[in-house]
């Protein structure tokens, strides 16, 4: 029986609409709902709501939970766990709906959700950006041309172009962490985005879970929910907009053949027995538009909601679930791939042609005393004459910050190597504080 029944029957095509997917996506929220309950439980003990005993049989039966069934006619996670209390304790089950509604419930599980998913996001993007920085370094002094309008311009380096990549993964650190302190306040107390009648102590539940804060406005607890939502999967939408770009790099290089797949990591045609297909890259840069469409939904849902609880915030779950998925996909998959891709060096060597050299002769002629627009000039009016410079040389030559002389490949493998223990010591205070409601 649905938590908020009032005597009559609803009807069942209106049941099948409005439960939607909640009941099979919350599967997910479950061992978050049950931290939810024990921390909102304590507390309700510790304001004088609860007696010890009922908050201890509490604590024990939701401890009991191990796996749930979550029923269509349910509704959610949080109707099946109260259920499950009911009918283990009695009255006393009935008593942890307490100064709580669904609404503050079901924010409190996403947020804890959302939490444990950056974590784990961040662990990926920081072993894909070794990988990267690692390959790079491996690759540092292979010389090959380098591209503007998909036409060959300046000589370019494959550690240039590789560790180009792990600096925007980071910048894409960057907007995690924020996500991640703006996702980091705890939402219980708000109800339903109006407060309560009982003197509860949201500062308590706020500590006990592990958040770094308590979430103040109640109306804004509400309002924030597909708000949250949207500002993280645009964060992770950074890191696919990297993948997908990568991912046609290198589908270009492999048809230029300055890179090659292993065979086991292509795909066969149906009909031309001659084709190994790079279907794995293209399916990451695809993922670009799926995470898009994710970002358009969370805006309208956001958008255009007046304030206070509306139940479309409901359709923001499975957005930013999905979303979570296909980043890990990707990473794990990009991962995997980048520690297996084929380098072709001679083939990268042999495409520095002639004229890709040509403003550095510019720059030579500048270096013996001409203007630059009149050795622009002359190089230019004299392309044939403009013969290949020993690639190799021309690029270690170049040794300003940042160039491919001088990439800072030490400099970045230090920075993931401080990032990955800022963030284990994080998760370890997050793991930590879910274990510790046992203790309660």
């Amino acid at each position: 029986m649905k938590i908020w029944h009032k005597g009559f029957n609803i009807n069942k095509e209106i049941e099948e609409f409005t439960v939607g997917e909640d009941y099979l996506l919350d599967q997910k929220l479950l061992k978050y709902d049950i931290a939810g309950n024990i921390a909102h439980a304590y507390m309700l003990y510790k304001v004088g709501i609860l007696k010890k005993m009922e908050y201890s049989k509490l604590k024990k039966a939701l401890l009991s939970i191990k796996d749930l069934e979550i029923k269509k006619e349910q509704e959610d996670v949080h109707t099946a766990v109260e259920e499950f209390l009911v009918k283990k304790l009695g009255d006393v089950g009935k008593k942890i709906h307490t100064a709580r509604s669904r609404n503050d419930q079901v924010l409190v599980d996403q947020r804890l959700y959302t939490k444990a998913e950056l974590l784990e996001v961040i662990d990926y993007l920081l072993e894909f950006c070794n990988v990267l920085n690692d390959l790079a370094k491996k690759h540092e002094f292979v010389a090959m041309p380098g591209y503007t309008h998909m036409q060959k311009a300046m000589p370019s380096s494959m550690g240039l172009f590789l560790s180009s990549y792990v600096e925007s993964l980071l910048d894409d650190l960057i907007l995690l962490k924020a996500v991640y302190d703006i996702n980091n306040k705890s939402p219980l107390g708000s109800a339903a985005g109006y407060g309560v009648s009982f003197k509860i102590d949201r500062a308590l539940v706020a500590k006990v879970l592990g958040f770094k804060e308590v979430q103040n406005n109640v109306m804004y607890v509400q309002n924030s929910r597909p708000k949250t939502s949207l500002q993280v999967v645009q964060a992770l939408e950074g890191i696919m907009l990297d993948l997908g770009k990568l991912a046609n790099d290198l589908c270009l290089f492999n048809l230029l053949e300055f890179v090659k797949l292993p065979k086991e990591f292509t795909t066969g045609s149906s009909i031309m027995p001659q084709k190994k297909n790079p279907d794995v890259l293209e399916l990451v840069r695809g993922n670009m538009a799926v995470m898009a469409g994710y970002v358009a939904t969370l805006c309208g849902l956001y958008g255009k909601n007046p304030s206070g609880y509306n139940r479309e915030n409901q359709l923001t779950k499975k957005p930013l679930m999905k979303s979570f998925d296909l980043v890990v996909d990707n990473l794990k998959i990009m991962t995997l791939l980048m520690k297996n891709l084929k380098i072709n060096e001679q083939k990268c060597l042999e495409e520095c042609t002639p004229d890709i050299f040509a403003a550095d002769y510019a720059n030579m002629l500048v270096k013996g005393g001409l203007n630059f627009r009149d050795a622009y000039k002359e190089v230019g009016t004299n392309l044939d004459k403009v013969y290949k410079m020993n690639p190799v040389v021309n690029i270690k030559n170049k040794k300003h910050l940042g160039a491919t002389g001088n990439l800072g490949l030490g400099k970045l493998k230090v920075k993931i190597s401080s990032q990955q223990k800022a963030w284990e010591k994080e998760k370890a205070g997050f793991e930590k504080a879910l274990n510790n409601l046992k203790k309660l």
